[in-house]
């Protein structure tokens, strides 16, 4: 096997396309490999309902992509694809093995991309692929429409929701899941009641019914219960325990913050209250053990043994019969 035999078979090609030429730049680090197919080939009708596997070569056109790298160099792949002659369709580009139409990247490239892509931020990606990050998103987005354009909602029963933010109060993005399936469902700019509206729409685009959905899960913001309302009707709102869990906290450091001013004792100890147990060091512990004495008499040492109180509920069987 040559050099471009050993080419044509990492590509993955087969009749009649070929490797005809290799050029390799080590300044500024480039591998072009330049494709061909065999004279007089003839090609499927690339319209998928039309069953002409032997229409001939119209004419062509010169395509490049943008392939995975050759170790640290660059990889370019170019052709010159042929446009066939359909006597139903007319004259057509060939759907090619290595790319999808209208795409500057391999099928392989974009692979690459979209794995990385599930592992660290775009723009890390686009700095991992050496391509700009506008590039990388279109990959993404291509990708990502095409697939849930397949999904079906039609079993969507229970719904959780979420806020996150790419920067400190800025960049709000609303995350909807199916809290059955283990799935996200429909993410969208904001966090206002509007966030919700969108989400029933996706919902209902993909075979699913906001009215059949039955419990939903999120925190206490006005903007999830009024969205909730009024686009879920029908759905039982359960506020999730880690959002109770954190205003449980924020009661429990208030209370110490007015406390600190009459006990001393309390300075410096905020973090003491906040942690869970298990996150706390021997130290710490101790001393959160000594404020919690009861000749210690301390309101704070009272609203967090509430809180903890309140956070063992959730480890009760969860049956209905045991809760009830």
């Amino acid at each position: 096997m040559d050099g471009l035999e050993l080419f044509t078979a990492a590509l993955g090609l087969g009749e009649p396309w070929r490797v005809s030429r290799v050029e390799f730049a080590e300044e500024p680090g480039r591998l072009d490999l330049h494709l061909a197919y065999r004279r007089g080939a003839r090609f499927p009708c690339p319209e998928p309902a039309c069953g002409r596997d032997r229409c001939p070569v119209h004419d062509t056109v010169d395509k490049t992509w943008r392939h995975l790298d050759f170790f640290q160099h660059k990889a370019f792949v170019h052709a010159r694809v042929p446009r066939v002659r359909c006597p139903q369709h007319g004259v057509r580009l060939v759907a090619l093995p290595w790319a999808r139409p209208g795409s500057g990247f391999t099928m392989l490239f974009e692979a690459l991309v979209l794995t990385f892509a599930t592992a660290m931020p775009m723009s890390k990606v686009a700095q991992s692929v050496r391509e700009h990050d506008t590039l990388v998103w279109r990959i993404v987005e291509r990708h990502v429409h095409a697939a849930r354009a397949t999904e079906d909602f039609s079993s969507v029963r229970r719904v959780g929701m979420d806020e996150t933010s790419a920067r400190k109060g800025q960049d709000y993005i609303s995350v909807f899941a199916d809290l059955d399936a283990g799935r996200v469902l429909f993410a969208t700019e904001g966090r206002d009641s509007g966030t919700v509206k969108q989400f029933a729409a996706d919902l209902a685009a993909h075979g699913g019914d906001p009215g059949q959905v039955h419990t939903t899960s999120s925190d206490m913001s006005a903007a999830f219960i009024a969205g909730i309302t009024k686009h879920l009707p029908n759905a039982v709102m359960t506020f999730d325990r880690y959002h109770l869990a954190a205003k449980l906290s924020e009661a429990v450091d208030a209370v110490r913050r007015a406390e600190v001013a009459t006990r001393p004792e309390l300075k410096h100890t905020r973090w003491l209250w906040l942690k869970n147990w298990a996150n706390l060091s021997p130290r710490q512990r101790r001393e959160l053990q000594l404020l919690l004495r009861p000749s210690a008499q301390l309101a704070t040492a009272r609203a967090l043994r509430w809180r903890e109180d309140f956070q063992a509920f959730y480890d009760q069987d969860p049956s209905y019969e045991d809760a009830h």
